[in-house]
């Protein structure tokens, strides 16, 4: 895929505010060989799958699973890879849950030295992995302004330390709009998701930032 400069990054930035999510889909995904869609199906991962899925059907998702979710986002995960018949890649730890916790002694607190090596055990290798595997040349997230500091800052396309583009259609939208596109389109939603290596909604776990 061409590589834009950052003065095009910032141009079709400004352009595409005016784009719904689909019609930003449609546009840069003619520009890729290998895009994929990544989820952890927190809330409103709903959204972006129906949108990308919209425009091609068999995109791949990679869902990089920490064994970590709640009873409640693994039955959302299985409802939305049926109802819209996701080309689901899977990508989970090396190590087992039993094996973290008798080594971590469960899940370490943020500030403790343990969490560094927690998150890339549960987060990181498993997305490195995948990445490295399906190598993508164009990665479509949900990722919103206003969501973390960092994320503010990105627009709606930006470029990954590895050198990927990062497409996040709806990185405008609010909560609000985002049930309404789900209300639209007959989409569900679940709100009680944690994920191990943040805890904290407005901290970044490494992928991004």
């Amino acid at each position: 895929m061409k590589k834009f400069t950052q003065i095009q990054i910032d141009e079709l930035n400004e352009k595409f505010q005016a784009f719904s999510p689909v019609e930003i889909i449609q546009w840069i995904i003619t520009k890729a060989e290998k895009p994929v869609v990544t989820t952890n199906f927190r809330p409103y991962e709903a959204a972006i799958l129906h949108a990308v899925t919209r425009v091609d059907p068999n995109l791949k998702v990679i869902w990089c699973d920490t064994g970590y979710n709640t009873p409640q986002t693994y039955k959302h995960a299985s409802q939305v890879t049926e109802q819209l018949n996701l080309n689901i890649k899977l990508y989970i730890p090396k190590q087992t849950a039993a094996y973290r916790d008798a080594y971590f002694g469960g899940i370490p607190e943020i500030n403790s030295s343990q969490h560094d090596e927690f998150t890339r055990q549960v987060k990181l290798e498993p997305f490195q992995r995948a990445m490295h595997e399906q190598e993508p040349d164009l990665w479509f997230t949900n990722l919103r302004k206003g969501q973390t500091s960092f994320r503010d800052s990105i627009g709606i396309l930006s470029y990954s330390k590895d050198g990927i583009l990062k497409v996040s259609p709806f990185y405008h939208w609010s909560d609000e709009q985002l049930d309404e596109y789900l209300k639209e389109h007959d989409l569900p939603n679940e709100l009680k998701y944690f994920d191990p290596t943040k805890v904290l909604s407005n901290r970044e776990c490494g992928l991004h930032a």
